[in-house]
Order: C-alpha cells, then structure tokens, then sequence
C-alpha cells in the first residue's frame, strides 16, 4: 500500500514537472511503413488478460487507488455550468470519501487532471488553484476535428492562455484513412507548436481508423511529430478504448521508447467504466512498458464514472458490504 508521503510524491507527478518533453523527430516514412499489426494475435493477447491478471484484497484496495490518480476526471456535455464544474474539480481535490481514505492509509491523493471544454477552463482553473491537479481541455474542433484548420490552432492557443496546463487534440481522421501521413504529421506538429508549453494529447479516435495497422502507424507518426501523449478515443465514437487497440498504442510508444530514449504517456478514454477493466488497463500497461509508465506524468484514464465505481469498491474493501451507486456522486 502506498504511503503518505509518496501520495503526496504521486500528486506532484505531472507532466510538465517530471520528464524532458518529447522534441518529436523527422518523419520516418520507412519505419511508419514497416508497422503492421496481426489482429489475431493481439486480439488473442488481449482475450487472455483478464484471465491471467487477477488482484484481490488489500493488493486489489492499493492498485484501484493508484487508479484514482491517474483518472482524468471529465465533463464534456454541452449542458455543462460553472457549478457543474466546481462540483468536479472539488472532487478531484477529495475523489474518495476522507473516513475511506484514512482507513485505506491514503489520505491526500486526488485524481490526475481535470478536463473540460475551453469555455469552462477558467472555472476549473480557480477551482482546483493550489492542489496541483493541472486542467486540460479538449480542441481543435473536438470531437470530429473538421473545423477550419486556423480556427483549430486559435482554440489551442485560446486554451493555453486561459490556463490549460495540457490541451488534448484530435486528429484529421481522413489523413489516415487516406494514407496522407505526411499531411498527418505536419498538422501534428502545428499542434504541437501551438500548445506551446501545455503538454498535447494526440487522440487518435481509433475507432474511426478502420484497422489496428492504421492505429500503429498514426501513433507512430503522431509521438514523431512531438505528442508527449496519445490517445485512443475522444469517448463519443461508437466504438472507443478497447484492450486491443491499446496493446497496439502501447507497443508503438514502446518501439518509439527504444529507438528514440523518448518516452511518451498513453491515455485510454471511453469506455472504461468498471473498477475491473481499469484493473485490466493497468495490468497490460505494465505488462508492456514496465511500472515506470504507471504514474500520472505518463499514463491517464479519460473517464468520469469510473471514479464512482472505485469508490463504491473501495468502501467494500473497507467496510465489507455494497452501497448503491447513487451514494457516490461525481459531479
């Protein structure tokens, strides 16, 4: 179990606190072509993890608290308030119930990050000063991305100025589908450029790419271009965060790892809303790339029920009884 003194360590593991940035690198179209992706394999892969990855009691009570401080806690609903907001951010700053936290030994941990639209970044902003919970905020035309391309690199540079300690774009999925990587990759870097200081998330919205060969090459191409995270979904696709889909991302950021000494996070979002499959994302996360990629700075949930899920588990382990799920409200 996690002591005090490194939660409050983990707290402080943000992005723009910890590692040298990813520069990115020249496009490499040999090695963008040379990634291929065996769907049976990896599916394969995939179906065997919840079967040989299983954590029960007080080991289980520990690793769905690491989980809670990699959660980027989210409300991207076009009925959002200021309020609405505040609620969120003020459970980011206290995710669990404090009688939980302090039979758990894990008091003063909070969620990962806030995201929000850019409307509502100077509300999260105030809300969450002091706690070091860094906001984002979703851009370029999210969630299609098909808004004119200066207007894309204005909200980035709008975001960043409101205080967005990290902006999460979404890619042209038609540069993919239509095999225009290097159109890809100069946009990426425009992105890149125009967050300026915030840490990007490339989302890569997987599951409009139409095969995990498409997958590994745009999250090739995006970590080339500067990404300092990629991401699988913006959650309002039809089909979003899968385990397979990750495998291929989180072998890609391990290719790019070896060959460049660069290392990139990976967010999973949509989807994942069960204390069991962040469990399972987890466990493949450090199966793959080791436990140094289990930290804040490099791995995130893109999620807002899955908190309530955790806690409503948690108080099993301490309490050994259910509560209803309404008991644990997230905003």
């Amino acid at each position: 179990m996690t002591t005090k003194a490194e939660s409050a360590t983990a707290k402080a593991q943000l992005p723009q606190l910890t590692l040298a940035r990813n520069p990115g690198m020249e496009l490499d179209m040999d090695w963008v072509m040379r990634a291929q992706a065996n769907t049976s394999a990896i599916e394969r892969r995939a179906a065997t993890l919840p079967g040989r990855r299983s954590v029960k009691k007080a080991f289980q009570a520990a690793w769905l608290c690491k989980a809670i401080t990699l959660i980027d806690l989210t409300t991207l609903a076009g009925d959002d308030t200021e309020g609405r907001v505040r609620r969120l951010c003020a459970k980011a700053r206290q995710p669990v119930r404090p009688d939980l936290l302090k039979a758990l030994g894990m008091e003063g941990i909070t969620t990962g990050a806030v995201c929000v639209y850019h409307d509502m970044v100077p509300t999260a902003v105030a809300a969450l000063r002091g706690s070091n919970i860094p906001v984002a905020a979703v851009s370029t035309g999210f969630p299609a991305g098909l808004s004119p391309f200066h207007l894309r690199l204005a909200e980035i540079e709008e975001s960043v100025k409101a205080g967005a300690d990290e902006i999460d774009i979404v890619i042209s999925r038609r540069h993919v589908l239509t095999g225009n990587w290097q159109a890809l990759y100069d946009e990426m870097r425009a992105f890149r450029a125009a967050c300026g200081p915030a840490h990007v998330k490339a989302i890569l919205a997987t599951g409009e790419l139409g095969t995990l060969q498409n997958t590994a090459r745009a999250s090739l191409i995006c970590m080339m271009a500067g990404a300092d995270f990629i991401k699988t979904s913006t959650g309002k696709e039809s089909v979003n965060a899968t385990l397979p889909v990750s495998l291929v991302m989180i072998r890609a950021i391990r290719d790019y790892f070896e060959a460049t000494g660069h290392r990139v996070g990976y967010k999973p979002a949509g989807g994942i809303s069960k204390a069991k499959d962040a469990l399972l994302y987890l466990a493949l996360l450090k199966d793959e790339l080791g436990p140094r990629w289990v930290q804040p700075d490099l791995f995130r949930f893109g999620a807002s029920s899955l908190l309530g899920d955790i806690e409503r588990q948690l108080e099993h382990h301490v309490s050994g009884a259910y509560s209803a799920s309404y008991r644990h409200a997230i905003g």
